[in-house]
């Protein structure tokens, strides 16, 4: 068997790992223009903060460790132009064609950056990839940089905002949204996270959408400028999809594209012997039922070695995952955990103002959505057992030491027991 992968990051280091395991001598081709190894986007802000060193931003090796661990010929000298699904094809830039077996696209996401006038500029940075970070810590290491704006009110959006307050710099975060997180947080939870990060000395301006980056200044839609020597545009992501779009396909025919390539349960797109996995594809969320990007590490990881076993003859299935989101800045702690748009009957514990707050709604007596400030443990156990208590069919109940350590970090008995009554 032949084995493409195209992109390689998270989700086609372990479909190539996966592809090995069940094949021995199958031929893999591995298709990456970086000539870096896989990298884990959301380190790329600890190291731009001096938190981790360069290497610790790739969790799986050197590339030339991981190819010869298993076995595949790397091409970072030929670019993918196109993916022609229905004969299993890569067409290259220079005009050449190549034919395969089985082909995994998993080309990840990029920063997304709306039309803005003064864009690309010198002083506007991007944060995904290694080379974002290198390039906003090389510039911060050599330029005095006295204000900045942080365009976009996200998780990145917010560490690059702790960064810059931490190297002295005075930091805005803008965004056209009306408050923190807010594809996370509820909104109370939101002002709360807001207030405590104002107090570290950080402002927010909201209602503010970008229209153009000049020599020292961000401009807003609405006329308004902020004072900016450097601009950092942490907006979200877009699902690259470009390989397997076709214009001239007939309806029903080619791969199926929404925002992101759309897969089954075993990674597999609408063509046959054409999979994808990782940012680039539409997983299953499992509180909907619904495709959707879900843009997490660990969700890409588990669609790629479901993909790389399945193209080489298994059998697996990956039912899918909950949006979720647990991170830590300024010594706050937020686990947002589910859909803060669902609607039902609103629970609190704890003091939005103390050491643990939780918000939760449930609908029928199981919750839809959680939200926590406090404490990353508490998260942790509650994101694996959701996702238990989704992917059975039978009734899950946390081990008695995690409900121990649970009761320890303040949620009372009552709420535990709400959190067994499921997550549907």
């Amino acid at each position: 068997m032949r084995y493409a992968i195209v992109g390689f990051g998270c989700a086609g280091f372990n479909a190539a790992r996966a592809i090995r395991t069940e094949d021995p001598s199958g031929e893999i081709h591995v298709f990456e223009q970086t000539g870096a190894p896989p990298a884990n986007p959301m380190l790329t802000t600890y190291y731009a903060s001096e938190a981790i060193n360069f290497n610790a931003v790739f969790p799986f090796g050197t590339l030339e460790e991981i190819r010869a661990k298993y076995d595949f010929v790397i091409h970072s000298e030929v670019k993918v132009a196109h993916v022609r699904a229905e004969s299993r094809e890569l067409v290259f830039e220079n005009g050449s064609v190549e034919s395969f077996d089985r082909i995994l696209v998993a080309t990840g996401a990029r920063a997304f950056v709306p039309p803005i006038e003064g864009y690309p500029s010198d002083h506007a940075f991007l944060m995904r990839t290694t080379a974002d970070a290198v390039r906003l810590k090389t510039y911060l290491d050599a330029t005095p940089v006295r204000k900045a704006v942080v365009v976009g009110a996200s998780m990145v959006g917010i560490k690059v905002a702790e960064l810059l307050l931490n190297r002295g710099i005075e930091t805005v975060i803008a965004d056209f949204a009306e408050f923190l997180f807010p594809v996370a947080a509820f909104r109370d939870v939101a002002e709360e996270l807001e207030e405590r990060v104002r107090s570290r000395g950080i402002r927010f301006a909201w209602h503010k959408g970008v229209a153009g980056i000049g020599e020292r200044c961000v401009r807003f839609s609405d006329g308004t400028e902020l004072e900016a020597d450097i601009v950092c545009l942490c907006i979200g992501t877009r699902a690259n999809t470009e390989l397997v779009a076709n214009k001239e396909v007939v309806e029903g025919e080619g791969v199926r594209v929404n925002r992101g390539i759309v897969v089954d349960e075993h990674m597999r797109t609408s063509v046959f012997g054409v999979y994808a996995a990782g940012d680039c594809c539409e997983g299953k969320n499992l509180l909907t039922g619904e495709t959707m990007i879900i843009g997490l590490w660990q969700n890409a990881g588990f669609q790629g070695d479901t993909a790389g076993h399945n193209m080489a003859g298994a059998n697996r299935v990956y039912r899918g995952t909950i949006p979720h989101n647990i991170t830590h800045f300024m010594d706050i702690y937020f686990i947002g955990i589910g859909d803060n748009r669902a609607i039902g009957e609103m629970v609190t514990y704890g003091d939005i103002k103390g050491p643990l707050f939780v918000k939760a709604v449930q609908q029928k007596g199981c919750l839809k959505c959680v939200n926590i400030i406090g404490s990353s443990e508490v998260g942790g156990i509650l994101k694996s057992f959701f996702l238990k208590q989704l992917s059975s069919a039978a009734s899950a109940h946390l081990p008695t030491v995690q409900r121990m350590v649970l009761m320890k970090n303040g949620l009372p008995a009552d709420f535990i027991d709400l959190l067994e009554g499921g997550l549907r």
